[in-house]
């Protein structure tokens, strides 16, 4: 199985291979992993060089216990780069993967090609959003593991309502043990804002959200795009927070576009 020593993490990623010089990674959003890409990889893989990886605390990737930053996931996503021998790639990032996309393309602009950012944002977690998060976090790692009505309402803000198939997606997160939830959603709740900053990040860029993201609304993203040097949006009509899983015949086109543009 293939991983990469990383900053004293374990990662996994999968590579779809070949020689092209066309790279493009993949970062996934809180709870999900690696998967929530395939049908981007399926879409690409016969042009681009397509690179999924589970981030800290997600998926097969074996993290340390200490406390980390999307700045370290960003040092994470920039060290699978040189694992791999990739000088310069697309970074495509969902959610939390944004984030860490983000600072990836601030701390090393000469190695990120393009940005492909969806429903994310550059700014901290919104005070009043953030005591709702924090009591379903606290839910979350319960005895016994999270309410299935807890589980429902993460299911809904992420992947929408009409979605079927969530125990793909929510069963592993609902076995995190705690102190990996805990580790993660640490993260995730106290992360800096860098909306003073996009105006560094001169790559052409590619804003896709989803107009039913309660998680991140599209004003958010309606906002945060004027600030990017180059950079268009995308939006994606009735799609909650994983638009680009759930709405991918809406989104793979776009993308497509946009990748064959840069």
């Amino acid at each position: 199985m293939p991983f990469a020593d990383v900053n004293g993490q374990r990662l996994f990623y999968e590579d779809s291979g070949g020689d092209s010089d066309d790279v493009i990674v993949f970062s996934h959003g809180f709870f999900m992993n690696h998967a929530m890409f395939d049908p981007q990889v399926a879409a690409l893989r016969d042009t681009w060089r397509c690179v999924a990886w589970d981030e800290r605390g997600h998926g097969q990737t074996e993290t340390s216990p200490d406390p980390f930053t999307y700045w370290d996931s960003a040092s994470d996503v920039l060290g699978l780069l040189d694992h791999l021998g990739v000088e310069r790639a697309v970074l495509a990032g969902m959610s939390q993967g944004g984030f860490l996309s983000m600072r990836a393309a601030l701390t090393a602009p000469d190695r990120v090609r393009a940005l492909v950012l969806i429903d994310t944002q550059p700014g901290a977690e919104d005070p009043e959003q953030l005591e709702g998060y924090d009591q379903l976090s606290a839910a979350w790692t319960a005895p016994g593991g999270p309410p299935p009505e807890v589980v429902a309402t993460v299911a809904g803000l992420i992947l929408g309502p009409d979605v079927t198939d969530t125990e793909r997606w929510m069963g592993p997160a609902a076995a995190l043990p705690p102190d990996t939830m805990n580790q993660i959603y640490n993260t995730l709740s106290t992360r800096d804002d860098i909306s003073d900053r996009m105006g560094e990040l001169t790559m052409p860029a590619l804003v896709i959200h989803g107009t039913a993201d309660f998680a991140i609304t599209i004003d958010i993203a309606r906002a945060y795009v004027k600030d990017l040097p180059d950079a268009e949006l995308v939006e994606i009509e009735g799609a909650a927070h994983a638009a680009n899983l759930t709405h991918h015949e809406q989104v793979n086109p776009p993308l497509k576009a946009f990748l064959a543009r840069v």
